[in-house]
């Protein structure tokens, strides 16, 4: 008879948490900035954090939420334990909001403009605001107040379907029973507060029910307050799960004194309640019929007057549960804190996520670099001891590589805002590109030991060119790092014409080894080793490149950034900005490279043996004069010539004059 109803309820009851939950996850969305922003404030003062406690539950609208942020936060250390005990009181009380939203079910809707508070004229409303930013607006951020207003029309809608049908099922009796029970046994009552909570996992969405049912029917408030008093600990327990299941001490803590706090705000109710009750200060509200407006008071001033109660001992808390669950024997690696902060409770929280995501990308950087810098290191003084340091680093490098890529694919599910987007792609890149650098710093370590196994060593002027390669690749790494830590742009866009120049020397480098090889100069082994390094460090630097493109891709205002298109438009020689700083960086590269080969060949020639040196001069000498014998047989010749000539030219003359004496 009565299942059309009870499947109204059912609907009603969906309706009105899953419109809670997408209200509270577009707000959490929207304020996980400010949320970020606010908890890294908090200092050991126990009301400074109670009262951000307060104020983040009211803009996220779950308390626990705010409660497994903390907890992360502890764990990543972040937040001391001590100053998260502030924090999950003000979020208790913060969390009593909601339950003074509903009250709005006490709207008379007979009166004239004030129904328009009431939940059947509001989720219209507020429905029609939301689609209306969802679709009609297109500043920053519409969607997600869009996302708030829908939300809250839902969970107007199930708040008013709930009523009405229970309204139904209390005027037909059905709950009669129920109630007088609930009244004549108390632990009933507790037993399904504590039940409604825990399945729930939220105290505002089980206060918000019994306010439903208030409105619809009689209950008096020695059954409203047992009835609460069962859903902070049944809400508290599912928050104590989640903290410490799987988690760091830090986490574990948490959890446990936020379910402490609330076993002891509950005893605290109900021992305040009955002895009022029995010095006749409660008078007739004892057996008043709640309203959904008495229920949200009730809740609120139970919360205030204990957090009033316990605040001054904060400190006595927190070291009675620094006792009850003490350190963890845990084993500490040099990026611990680092992995820690990957914590699952901050996926839901993109803002919190990603900053936790920026640390281990930064020491991912600084290791790979670090691991660069000793590799080449060992190629001119090989120490076993380094290389065991670049194998230990790798290992690192790889650890947090894994742990950071399976934490931005989980958090890919909850990221929604464009920027969110934006960070989460360059992220993904960073991290495949970072590890990239640590495994090419490892194979020029492996070269390095390579070739002391084999007895192997470069050329000086192979060394010198080597070194105006690294001075080159140190420059890219730094604007690959400031690019990255300060989403600089600019020096971002540094990076490009940089990597255009090292490709050119690795090439001038690549013939120049060739041309040693073919005059005996170098030998095979060696060749071998120093073209596996230039192709290590060439691979490095446009690992560096692809990683300032991510950072330009996040800053980009074009919806969609095409590297490959920007690369293009940079070689068409289309960005004069480009070219200039690569025709300064090539000079500048190409005349170190010029001075280093020019002072080497110096060094050999003061280098050589005195005697070589005079030898050289003897032959030096000798040939000039044979070149000047030589000379002087000339001159002989040629006067030979001439004297012949000249007798010649005699026995002409005297022909001549017999026969002038003949005629």
């Amino acid at each position: 008879m009565y299942l059309f109803n009870v499947i109204s309820v059912f609907g009603g009851l969906a309706m009105f948490l899953y419109g809670m939950r997408l209200m509270g996850s577009a707000l959490k969305e929207g304020s996980s900035g400010t949320l970020k922003l606010v908890l890294e404030k908090v200092t050991n003062n126990p009301l400074k954090g109670f009262l951000l406690g307060l104020i983040i539950t009211c803009l996220i609208q779950s308390s626990k939420a705010t409660i497994v942020i903390a907890s992360g936060l502890v764990a990543a250390g972040v937040l001391t334990f001590d100053q998260s005990v502030g924090i999950f009181i003000g979020a208790n009380l913060g969390t009593t909001v909601t339950g003074q939203i509903f009250r709005l079910l006490d709207v008379n809707k007979e009166g004239s403009w004030i129904k328009l508070l009431h939940p059947s004229t509001l989720a219209p409303i507020a429905l029609i605001i939301g689609i209306l930013f969802m679709m009609f607006f297109k500043f920053k951020k519409s969607d997600i107040l869009g996302e708030i207003a829908i939300g809250f029309g839902i969970l107007f809608f199930g708040l008013v379907t709930m009523s009405s049908e229970v309204g139904k099922l209390v005027d037909a009796g059905v709950f009669d029973g129920m109630f007088e029970l609930m009244g004549a046994n108390p632990l009933l009552s507790f037993v399904i507060g504590f039940i409604t909570a825990f399945i729930l996992q939220s105290s505002s969405a089980s206060v918000g029910i019994l306010q439903t049912f208030a409105v619809a029917g009689a209950i008096p408030f020695k059954v409203v307050y047992v009835v609460i008093v069962g859903i902070y600990v049944g809400e508290s327990l599912t928050t104590f799960l989640v903290c410490s299941i799987g988690a760091k001490t830090g986490s574990k803590r948490v959890g446990t004194a936020d379910l402490i706090y609330n076993i002891i705000k509950s005893i605290m109710v109900v021992i305040l309640a009955n002895v009022l009750h029995g010095m006749g200060f409660l008078g007739n509200l004892w057996d008043m019929n709640m309203t959904s407006g008495t229920i949200a008071n009730s809740h609120t001033i139970f919360n205030l007057i204990c957090a009033v109660l316990v605040l001054p001992f904060a400190g006595k808390l927190a070291d009675f549960i620094k006792q009850l669950v003490p350190d963890a024997a845990e084993k500490e690696g040099r990026y611990s804190e680092q992995l820690n902060s990957l914590n699952p409770v901050f996926i839901k929280t993109p803002a919190l996520a990603f900053k936790s995501c920026y640390g281990v990308l930064n020491c991912m950087i600084d290791a790979s670099v670090e691991n660069y810098n000793k590799a080449v290191g060992l190629l001119k003084h090989f120490d076993e001891n380094v290389f065991k340091e670049i194998e230990e680093e790798e290992n690192n490098i790889d650890t947090m590589t894994d742990r950071l890529d399976n934490y931005l694919v989980v958090i890919s599910q909850y990221a929604a805002e464009d920027l969110h987007l934006r960070i989460l792609d360059q992220y993904h890149k960073l991290v495949t590109e970072f590890e990239r650098i640590g495994d090419h710093a490892m194979n020029i370590a492996e070269i390095a030991r390579d070739m002391n196994d084999q007895d192997v060593k470069f050329t000086p002027v192979a060394e010198r060119e080597l070194g105006v390669l690294n001075d080159l690749m140190s420059v890219i790494f730094k604007h690959t790092k400031q690019s990255f830590e300060k989403r600089d742009v600019e020096a971002a866009c540094h990076i490009e014409p940089l990597e255009e120049v090292m490709d050119d020397l690795v090439t001038v480098l690549h013939d120049n080894h060739l041309k040693r090889l073919h005059k005996g100069k170098c030998s095979i082994k060696a060749g071998v080793f120093f073209l596996n390094l230039l192709s290590n460090i060439e691979r490095i630097s446009d690992t560096c490149s692809n990683a300032g493109l991510a950072t330009i891709a996040r800053v980009s205002d074009e919806p969609v950034f095409s590297a490959h298109a920007y690369i293009s438009s940079l070689h068409r020689g289309d960005n004069m900005s480009f070219n200039d700083e690569y025709e300064k960086a090539h000079a500048e590269y190409f005349e170190k490279l010029e001075i280093e080969t020019k002072a080497v060949k110096a060094k050999d020639e003061d280098n050589k043996p005195v005697a070589e040196i005079e030898d050289k001069d003897k032959s030096k000498t000798k040939s000039k004069d044979k070149v000047k014998t030589k000379d002087k047989s000339k001159e002989k010749d040629k006067d030979k010539e001439k004297s012949k000539d000249k007798n010649k030219d005699k026995s002409k003359d005297k022909s001549k004059d017999k026969n002038k004496e003949n005629k």
